[in-house]
């Protein structure tokens, strides 16, 4: 139910709502010759918003729902300041979203309370910007002074106005800092995270059973290959701490061994 009304909320953003192109033409009252390139890149966008909530399980360590909701969450302003370009918004949104679960990831805040400060600053609220810990207080000059640094690393003017500006803005500063990258890393290198990648996958079969347009081969692929990287990296530790276990039982049995006669005689 909740991929369905999702779903709904990314055609709506992105997309076409859902509506064929004769059906697009009709409520825009143009032809269908007229609305083929506008209709096309809808469809790219929204196509490109699905496929990256379904590999955001490995991306973003998120389930497809997670990745959508939070999505549809601040696009309408992403989309507004990228001048209706959606398959440019598309892109950010999800450069977005790997950036703040690799801030969750590396700086330990929950992932709630930057999405939060992420809907604040589609709104231009910059209070939260702190909950990124990333050196900057939350002020509206403190994000000028983020968007001013990112701005020399970067060698480009980034606008305070301007809501894409912001999500690009943080993302050089996260990657100037080694932040950027780290929840896939972690998918792909931690117990912690390839667990969490596994969750992620598996709550996406689970969705796809309910639908009927879902390539559950290809969710179930996912499902295993996430199960095979975290016995690969639960694997090296067990097969490390188990001569300690055995030498351990071991010290144990010889200590016992010496009270048996004295134990036994008693009994």
């Amino acid at each position: 139910a909740d991929y369905e009304q999702l779903v709904g909320g990314v055609e709506t953003l992105f997309g076409a709502g859902g509506q064929s192109i004769e059906e697009y033409a009709d409520s825009v009252g143009k032809s269908v010759d007229d609305v083929s390139a506008e209709y096309n890149n809808l469809m790219k966008a929204q196509d490109a918003v699905l496929d990256h909530a379904n590999k955001a399980y490995e991306t973003a360590g998120l389930s497809a729902n997670a990745y959508m909701e939070t999505v549809t969450s601040f696009s309408a302003a992403l989309i507004s300041s990228l001048d209706g370009d959606t398959v440019k918004a598309a892109e950010v949104a999800d450069k977005a979203i790997v950036d703040m679960s690799d801030n969750a990831n590396k700086m330990g805040s929950s992932m709630e309370s930057i999405q939060n400060a992420y809907q604040g600053f589609a709104k231009q609220n910059y209070t939260m910007l702190d909950n990124l810990k990333l050196g900057y207080g939350g002020t509206k000059e403190e994000m000028q002074r983020l968007l001013d640094d990112a701005g020399k690393l970067a060698n480009q003017k980034f606008d305070l106005s301007s809501y894409a500006d912001i999500v690009e803005a943080i993302h050089v500063v996260q990657e100037n800092m080694g932040i950027a990258g780290t929840t896939a890393k972690e998918a792909a290198t931690t117990i912690q995270g390839s667990i969490g990648m596994m969750k992620a996958s598996w709550t996406n079969f689970v969705t796809g059973l309910a639908d009927e347009n879902a390539d559950l081969s290809t969710l179930m692929d996912a499902v295993i290959d996430s199960f095979v990287t975290v016995v690969d990296n639960i694997a090296p530790k067990v097969i490390e701490i188990l001569p300690k276990i055995a030498g351990a039982v071991e010290y144990i049995i010889g200590g016992i061994a010496g009270y048996l006669p004295d134990m036994l005689n008693e009994l």
